[in-house]
């Protein structure tokens, strides 16, 4: 094999040893195609099996396999080309550490992408099966595999450099410090997001709200430093996890029961039949299909409302999904409307009865007088006293004008007034204005 390569170099007016170098790079990418072409074939083949599991681990050795076939054939092209150059790259010493961080890098890429292929097999395969997946809990177990394997490969590189792990340990709690004060937020959102993971108040896929922010959506994402919601507006809305540390937060995706309270008020006219009414409809509520009675379930005449006879309705929904319970919602109150009805009772709404009381008697009285008057002093026609008689009358019209003034002023104060008769389903309401 040598003579033969130092025959082509020979030939060629090339050294051998390069020839024989340019030959193992050219090998290495022969056999990365031909590793090409088996993955590709192999990938196929499993894609059409049912599990998935062997998919993630061709997913896994796609990559980090060639890398490794290039890595060792540049590695071993340069220990041919060693004893004809004084490069110190090509130093023997530096080449084994270079092989040696090769695999280190090649099993860690493995390794790192078959957790990733595992997450993603293990969560179709339970959708698959149209089982529940508790995203948050598979990510963050993910990611913590992925860290491990990330640190264990940094830590054997850093033993294959010989480099002391305890003084870089030392130097970095010192410069842990530093970074700590100045990167005060991001630490607290890493460790938000940490007791977000650990904690598990809310899943990808959650509606949440806080009452002491303006938070409120679907949980998209949940990262490391922020968690991403998608508003109802389909808005998306980024949140620092450290956030929810110093909120209280609401997850209405794990109610149990939607609940219906409602209070519907009828005429006081209806009172003689208010009992029947009520009997019928905790019978309708107790019977209805759509509603939990295991649950706290009420109707009750609750109150003597301002302008009705209120009953309380309380209940649950066995259903806690939201177009669902609206469904619900509108079949309970249009049966109860129907039960009303049916009564011949109606549903009230605010209505008020005012009195006006006008003061008839002492109207006719001043009008009496103001006729008397003009007639007394109707009859004197005399030129000397027509004057007197002409400014008499105008006296007297000046007072009958004010004293018709007072008139419509007392009749207007009389309609103004509230004055209410507590009679019927009509509940008369006065205010602090009302004379």
């Amino acid at each position: 094999m040598q003579e033969m390569i130092d025959k082509l170099g020979s030939m060629a007016g090339i050294p051998g040893w390069a020839v024989k170098a340019f030959a193992i790079i050219l090998a290495a990418l022969l056999l990365e195609l031909v590793y090409r072409i088996f993955i590709g074939h192999l990938g196929r083949l499993t894609g059409k099996s049912r599990h998935m599991w062997d998919d993630a681990i061709v997913y896994a050795g796609q990559r980090p396999i060639s890398l490794l076939i290039w890595w060792q054939g540049l590695v071993m092209a340069a220990r041919v080309i060693t004893p004809h150059t004084e490069v110190v790259a090509f130093d023997p010493t530096m080449l084994n550490i270079a092989q040696q961080l090769g695999l280190v890098v090649a099993a860690t890429w493995f390794f790192f992408r078959l957790t990733s292929g595992f997450e993603k097999a293990f969560v179709e395969q339970r959708r698959k099966r149209d089982e529940h997946v508790d995203l948050t809990t598979v990510t963050v177990l993910g990611r913590i595999v992925r860290i491990a394997f990330v640190l264990t490969g940094v830590l054997t590189a850093l033993s294959i450099l010989e480099i002391p792990i305890s003084g870089f340990l030392a130097a970095g709690g010192v410069g842990g410090i530093a970074v700590g004060l100045a990167a005060r937020d991001l630490l607290a959102n890493f460790f938000g997001g940490f007791t977000v993971f650990m904690d598990r108040p809310f899943s990808v896929g959650d509606w949440v709200r806080s009452p002491d922010r303006e938070i409120e959506g679907v949980v998209e994402h949940i990262d490391w430093r922020i968690t991403t919601i998608r508003k109802f507006d389909k808005r998306p809305m980024y949140v620092p996890n450290g956030v929810f540390t110093n909120v209280t937060l609401e997850n209405p995706s794990r109610m149990t029961h939607r609940r219906i309270a409602e209070h519907i008020g009828v005429r006081y006219d209806d009172f003689g039949v208010l009992r029947k009414v009520v009997e019928e409809i905790r019978g309708y509520i107790m019977n209805h299909e759509a509603l939990d009675t295991t649950q706290t379930t009420m109707v009750h005449f609750d109150r003597f409302g301002a302008s009705s006879l209120d009953i309380m309705i309380y209940c649950f929904t066995k259903t806690v999904v939201w177009t669902e319970y609206h469904e619900v919602r509108e079949d309970v109150l249009m049966g109860v409307g129907e039960i009303i009805e049916s009564h011949g009772a109606e549903i009230a709404f605010p209505t008020r009865t005012l009195k006006v009381d006008m003061a008839e008697e002492l109207a006719d009285e001043i009008r009496d007088n103001i006729i008397s008057s003009r007639r007394s002093r109707g009859g004197r026609e005399d030129d000397g006293e027509g004057s007197n008689a002409d400014g008499s009358s105008s006296s007297s019209s000046s007072r009958s004008s004010s004293s018709a003034g007072k008139v419509s002023k007392r009749v207007k104060t009389d309609e103004g007034r509230d004055t209410r008769e507590p009679r019927g389903g009509d509940v008369g309401g006065d205010s602090e204005g009302d004379a």
